[in-house]
């Protein structure tokens, strides 16, 4: 189900059915009630008869009271933040399943709902970023991976180590992994200025990458869980079309009991 669609049509129809009220159908319904009364007014009638003639239709009624709500969250939605939820472990630690995260949507320029397609300049995907975007081969379905590689440069991953433009990416062991994953290393990651955690394991070999230049309009992504994300090593670059916005905060968790809003926090 595209919600989008379905709000921009809600919108629509709201919309017009109040608009047509106010400049047609209400004046034709005064127009027939005081053709009906002698005098040409509608001070002789009875007030809950003239209440009752001059009572909008529930279309009508209904269309009043949701168009301003509709429109509001419309475009709270595609311009300013909106919601999401984390399905998946590919962003462990940054992100857990049940994470519920705001997604800035002005962060890389405004974008036309449904269409998708950008009208505003106001800035383009940083490295480090954590990016939410429409999956290039299922663009109904999003995904939320870290943004390592912008047009142009020069992508490696090889032994576990991430090269961009021919240099290592800088990282520092922090901890070994829980009893339950002791093969699980938490590792935190230099990617220019952004300080993140991965985790990797050294025990599983995991995919190697030749060294890749990302084109112009693309971009490389990989979840912070390394060795469990489906990402740009497997399915190739992300167009700029298919951005959705950019993460920044968890409001929420839910993992099925009571929501929890202790773990409130700004996404590194």
């Amino acid at each position: 189900m595209d919600f989008a669609l379905l709000l921009v049509v809600a919108v629509a129809v709201t919309g017009a059915v109040w608009l047509l009220d106010i400049v047609w159908w209400r004046p034709a319904r005064r127009q027939r009630l005081l053709a009906n009364t002698e005098a040409g007014t509608t001070e002789g009638l009875d007030p809950v008869a003239r209440e009752k003639a001059l009572k909008d239709p529930w279309p009508v009624d209904y269309a009043r009271s949701f168009f301003p709500v509709l429109l509001v969250v419309l475009v709270l939605r595609s311009f300013v933040v909106e919601p999401f939820q984390i399905p998946s472990g590919s962003m462990r630690p940054t992100l857990e399943v049940g994470d519920f995260i705001l997604v800035n949507k002005f962060a890389y320029g405004l974008r036309l709902p449904v269409a998708n397609s950008k009208v505003v300049e106001l800035g383009e995907p940083e490295r480090g970023d954590v990016m939410v975007f429409r999956f290039p081969s299922e663009p109904s379905v999003n995904f939320i991976k870290r943004v390592i590689g912008l047009p142009g440069d020069h992508i490696r991953y090889e032994d576990k180590q991430l090269y961009v433009n021919g240099e290592p990416v800088p990282k520092r062991l922090v901890e070994a992994g829980p009893p339950t994953q002791p093969d699980e290393l938490l590792l935190q990651e230099q990617l220019g200025d952004v300080a993140h955690a991965i985790y990797t394991n050294p025990r599983d070999p995991g995919p190697q990458m030749r060294e890749l230049v990302v084109p112009e309009g693309h971009y490389f992504t990989m979840g912070d869980n390394r060795d469990h994300s489906n990402d740009s090593r497997y399915w190739g670059f992300v167009p700029e079309e298919n951005i959705v916005g950019k993460a920044f905060a968890v409001w929420m968790h839910w993992d099925g009991g009571l929501p929890s809003f202790t773990s409130v926090r700004r996404i590194q």
